[in-house]
């Protein structure tokens, strides 16, 4: 669940841990990445621009964008903020045991933000992706300058993904070991069905030029292009458990955590198992049987879980179900649409049946190739709701979602705003990219 950042690598003991083996390796991937049980918790990341209330188009200077995140952390909040590298304020829940727990915990600090920001002047603004320009990186450090230099290797996409995006991550139980409804095999494959289902629905970064020009959601294509396979799902055909371990050893390293301020090392073309393989003194990763290691030290437990936190499928497993395909969302409470529709399409039994049959009904159809790179995904992003198929899925979705909501407790607010959302976008075919809410400078919605 939310609320747990990466830290920085500690210079006092960095050199304390054991190599780690490709089995032991596996074993760790293998027994983290679902921790089954009763689907009980709930939790949020979301992220958010920071504009000038006056001049939203306007690129704010370095100093007022860190004085407003100062203020912001100065705050006694109850979710855990942190400042993304283009200056993007995250709020992290903390995991809640219902939708009431989590969205009264962020509605209370993002009415707290809202209010410090505003002294200054700042707003913040619930888009998919920033369309100002140029963009800019704020956060300097060792972590980004070795990300920003590995994402630099396949083009733009990743500089773009770091500076200018910003999403509404909903974090799920993993659920029951046992199969069902709630089994976690059938919660890992309905969430990859559903996540084309919710880039089109959700979908709030219009583009208007560059290689993305007429997609509802640029994000999504952004996300698409960072990477061979570090933002690929693994194949849904294997085994949860083994197909994640066997995607996340075999991707590559983006780079190795190193103490002190020094730069860290962007390894060229070796997966985390060619590391492996080196520590171990056996052959592996180059073309001519030669690990790719460049010298590198043996690879730690530590290494490998931050390597984990460098993956960005569309779903990724931490013990729980993080959702990441989900572009923020424009006004004051469009975060809880998204937040309530997938809690309670997976955690209503009934709702989930509802939405594995929509869900199954596409899978059919188009396929089971990997996400995002397959018709369905590419679909909604460029198209949304506009996609007959998936506005068919999607109106079902969100009819038993609203059905689901009041056995889970949900407020009247929660329901009322997620009705509004269904009435004005879902149940005709239309997003919120369709209504221009990403036009900075505008000052309205699209006819």
């Amino acid at each position: 669940m939310p609320q747990d950042a990466y830290a920085p690598p500690d210079p006092k003991t960095m050199g304390d841990s054991p190599a780690l083996g490709e089995t032991a390796a596996e074993d760790l991937v293998h027994g983290i990445c679902f921790k089954t049980g009763p689907p009980r918790t709930l939790g949020a990341e979301l992220e958010w621009l920071v504009l000038d209330a006056d001049r939203p188009s306007a690129i704010l200077p370095p100093d007022r964008l860190t004085a407003a995140h100062d203020a912001a952390r100065a705050l006694p909040l109850h979710s855990r903020l942190t400042i993304e590298p283009g200056g993007q304020l995250e709020l992290s829940s903390a995991p809640a045991p219902s939708l009431s727990g989590c969205v009264d915990g962020l509605q209370a600090d993002l009415t707290a933000v809202r209010a410090a920001l505003r002294s200054q002047g700042l707003v913040l603004r619930g888009t998919g992706r920033d369309p100002r320009r140029p963009l800019r990186r704020l956060l300097c450090s060792p972590r980004y300058d070795a990300m920003e230099a590995y994402f630099d290797r396949t083009g733009p996409a990743g500089r773009a993904m770091m500076r200018s995006s910003a999403s509404v991550q909903v974090c799920v139980d993993a659920g029951y070991e046992e199969p069902g409804p709630l089994g976690y095999g059938r919660r890992w494959r309905l969430a990859h069905l559903l996540g084309a289902v919710f880039v089109a629905a959700f979908a709030n970064s219009p583009a208007h030029e560059g290689p993305y020009a007429g997609w509802r959601c640029s994000r999504q294509g952004i996300w698409h292009d960072i990477d061979a396979r570090r933002a690929l799902a693994p194949p849904l055909d294997a085994e949860p458990r083994a197909g994640w371990t066997r995607h996340a050893l075999d991707t590559e390293v983006m780079c190795v955590r190193s103490p002190g301020d020094g730069p860290w090392p962007v390894p060229n073309g070796m997966t985390f198992r060619d590391w492996l393989r080196a520590g171990e003194g056996a052959a592996g990763g180059g073309g001519d049987g030669t690990p790719r290691t460049d010298g590198l030290r043996p690879p730690t437990a530590e290494d490998l879980e931050y390597h984990l936190t460098t993956l960005f499928p569309p779903v990724r497993p931490r013990g729980h179900l993080e959702f990441r395909m989900i572009d923020a969302q424009p006004g004051d409470d469009g975060w809880l649409v998204p937040v309530a529709v997938v809690h309670a399409l997976f955690d209503d039994p009934e709702a989930a049946e509802s939405a594995y049959r929509a869900a199954k009904a596409l899978a059919d159809t188009h396929g089971t190739r990997p996400a995002p790179r397959n018709p369905l995904w590419r679909s909604a992003a460029r198209h949304g709701l506009a996609d007959p198929e998936l506005r068919t899925a999607a109106a079902a979705c969100f009819r038993a979602a609203a059905e689901a909501l009041p056995r889970l407790g949900a407020s009247r607010h929660v329901q009322d705003v997620v009705g509004a959302f269904a009435e004005r976008f879902t149940l005709r075919g239309r997003c919120p990219a369709d209504d221009g809410y990403l036009q900075l400078t505008g000052t309205g919605a699209r006819s």
